[in-house]
């Protein structure tokens, strides 16, 4: 089966495609830097001749509010169109977990704008919500670092590996489109702090952690339940205390 994976070349889509191949399909890796440009439109067409299904897993290369509403529509209706064309029989989307609930964020309407483009669609579709990956924690702690300390908001917390993720998304490639969201978790809940404690030990980092109501979670206020899936989510098998002492770190930038 060809699938293409447009942002088939960052963290999660390499790994999407590499556990794709192993299966033995024709997994496509489309980003700007392999010929497929969905802003553009320049290398879409092509990359997606014989395809019958599309994973989407790129993000948006700008936080910023419009910079991320114009990325996400421009490319969801350039890929739809593409789909048409070519018949593609499943598209494949990854969201975040709490979308709906975070719409004080301008990345994260922009995030539900993408999904309302797949879901108006003819394509057959399946949304997958994950939760936070590990690999993002550190720029969590960035984000939150108040004064020399790390103010985080009493919230649960169930984050899962980058691993998991490309495993559920490729399960899901090659499964039949459900047309509704499904919600993918890591395997344990914490509050948000645990985690953010273990991995300033392990970096050897003597910021204190401070639990704090009103500290944002990027920049949105959330509340208790907003970052964890609904009953039912698929559970990754990766742990985080696994993780954090098997994992390396990403390098630090000179």
């Amino acid at each position: 089966m060809k699938i293409v994976v447009i942002g088939g070349t960052g963290l999660i889509g390499s790994k999407v495609v590499e556990k794709l191949r192993q299966k033995g399909h024709e997994a496509i890796a489309a980003a700007p830097n392999t010929g497929v440009n969905t802003i553009t439109g320049d290398g879409l067409a092509q990359a997606l001749v014989g395809a019958e299904v599309v994973v989407d897993v790129a993000n948006s290369p700008s936080f910023e509010d419009q910079a991320a509403m114009n990325f996400f529509q421009t490319a969801g209706k350039n890929i739809t169109a593409a789909e048409i064309s070519a018949g593609v029989k499943h598209h494949v989307a990854l969201s975040v977990v709490g979308t709906d609930r975070l719409q004080d964020s301008g990345y994260f309407r922009a995030k539900l704008a993408q999904e309302r483009i797949i879901m108006a669609s003819p394509i057959p579709f399946t949304l997958i919500h994950a939760t936070q990956f590990f690999e993002f924690l550190r720029a969590i702690v960035q984000f939150s670092i108040v004064e020399n300390t790390v103010r985080v908001p009493p919230v649960l917390f169930q984050p899962m590996a980058a691993e998991d993720v490309a495993s559920a998304i490729a399960e899901v490639a090659v499964d039949t489109p459900v047309n509704r969201t499904i919600e993918i978790a890591g395997p344990d809940t914490f509050t948000l702090d645990e985690p953010v404690r273990k991995i300033l030990e392990y970096d050897r980092d003597d910021r204190k952690v401070i639990v704090d109501p009103n500290a944002p979670y990027f920049g949105v206020q959330v509340s208790k339940d907003t970052l964890v899936p609904s009953a039912g989510a698929r559970l990754g098998s990766t742990t985080f205390d696994w993780w954090l002492t098997h994992v390396p770190p990403p390098a630090r930038k000179a």
